[in-house]
């Protein structure tokens, strides 16, 4: 009889984020009606999660003197948060433009003039490779405390062959080199680079198509494309992830961020795995992509984007749960919109601005952020078979969650089985 090497015992509520359906993300009425376990426990083998359930079923015959025992009584135990939309890596910072959003100036209009996403791709070509890692570790090392074990890193700031590269090969050298797990995602597409903006977004895309993603293979599952004013027509976003698609990425989109183009119904009828920001998709349309997809698109909703942007509309995250469309909640952290790695805060946001339950919140930002990175399999949840991520928290019951406002809640963070 093999021994657990870890045992977190005696936890006021163990939030499984079990109970829903194996093959989809969670949707409707499931995103919170999800298992919770009064005074339960949660034992480990290694990097496995082996055992769940309430405290009168743990078999004590698997304990043995070397067994890791983590006392949670009164507290929380759930799984590591899945981080599902950052832009990990770049140089530099956007400081300097803080104060021309606070004169008043919007995201496009300093993106026109030349800042904005323009401005970090000069900082990010000109830093050295060595610099670019060290930013990302240093970033990782924030999300970690924040109890994030899982985490995607989109490229997106290089927009040349050579920088792009670098940063999906820095992504994943961060990855190797502590323990949260990282997921590089190409956004090569992200604007049109100075370079081509003569030539226009369809010179820039099929220069990615012919240049790039030949060198991608296995380095990055999915492409993102930016499908908004200022930079990608619906129908370059289109032909782009096509094309993509045919090559044999996974397909993700940001759009409907600032305007209602049509990108996110587009993106879902290509198979999109997410549509991302969402802010001006309508329920109407969520509902669409819910029924087409067969609920396997998730909506990855960034409520600290128009927070810290300083605008007054949210994605209708309620009106998306009740059409049944899955959605997932994430930071954005990036220099321009959201330099936060604050996750709690976002699910609190979404509560907020956003009409989702606390429970809802949780798996918003556990299982269905797994389920927007293709890693469901392995993360998102306490089942046995999964890998273990776990998280004890300084609150006692999963409604004070996204109550305590801005406060991170964690207090050990258990990566792989390992405690932090």
């Amino acid at each position: 009889m093999l021994p657990y090497t870890l045992v977190i015992q005696h936890a006021a509520q163990v939030l499984t984020l079990a109970g829903g359906p194996a093959d989809r993300p969670l949707a409707g009425p499931d995103l919170h009606n999800w298992t919770i376990i009064e005074r339960g426990y949660v034992a480990c083998r290694g990097d496995k999660i082996v055992a769940v359930g309430p405290m009168d079923e743990l078999d004590l015959a698997h304990i043995t003197p070397e067994t890791r025992l983590l006392d949670a009584s009164g507290r929380v135990v759930m799984p590591g948060l899945v981080e599902c939309h950052t832009h990990l890596v770049f140089g530099g910072n956007r400081a300097h433009e803080f104060e021309r959003k606070l004169r008043g100036e919007s995201y496009l209009d300093i993106l026109a003039s030349g800042g904005g996403i323009l401005s970090t791709v000069r900082a990010t070509r000109a830093a050295p490779e060595a610099e670019l890692l060290a930013n990302a570790l240093h970033h990782l090392d924030g999300f970690l405390r924040y109890g994030v074990t899982t985490l995607e890193a989109k490229s997106g700031y290089g927009l040349d062959r050579d920088t792009e590269l670098r940063l999906v090969r820095v992504a994943r050298e961060a990855g190797r080199r502590q323990p949260v797990r990282v997921v590089p995602t190409f956004l090569g597409a992200h604007v049109v680079p100075p370079e081509f903006k003569e030539a226009g977004p369809r010179s820039y895309v099929d220069f990615i198509l012919r240049e790039v993603l030949s060198d991608l293979k296995g380095e990055a599952a999915y492409v993102d494309i930016f499908c908004e004013a200022g930079a990608f027509p619906l129908d370059v976003a289109q032909y782009f992830l096509t094309q993509a698609h045919k090559m044999g990425f996974g397909l993700k989109i940001h759009a409907e961020q600032l305007h209602d183009l049509g990108g996110c119904e587009m993106a879902a009828e290509l198979g999109a795995t997410s549509i991302d920001h969402c802010d001006y998709l309508t329920p109407e349309a969520a509902g669409r992509i819910a029924r087409r997809s067969q609920g396997r698109t998730v909506a990855v909703l960034l409520p600290l984007v128009p927070l810290f942007l300083r605008q007054e509309k949210f994605a209708p995250g309620r009106a998306f749960i009740d059409q049944g469309l899955p959605v997932a909640v994430s930071t954005d952290f990036n220099p321009g919109s959201c330099p936060s790695k604050n996750l709690w805060l976002a699910m609190s946001l979404a509560c907020l601005k956003m009409g989702f339950t606390p429970q809802e919140a949780v798996a918003a930002a556990t299982l269905n952020a797994a389920w927007a990175l293709g890693h469901a399999a392995d993360c998102g949840s306490l089942e046995p078979g999964k890998r273990a991520d776990l998280l004890l928290l300084n609150v006692g019951s999963v409604a004070e969650i996204p109550y305590w406002l801005g406060e991170n809640p964690v207090r050990e963070v258990i990566v792989g089985g390992e405690l932090q």
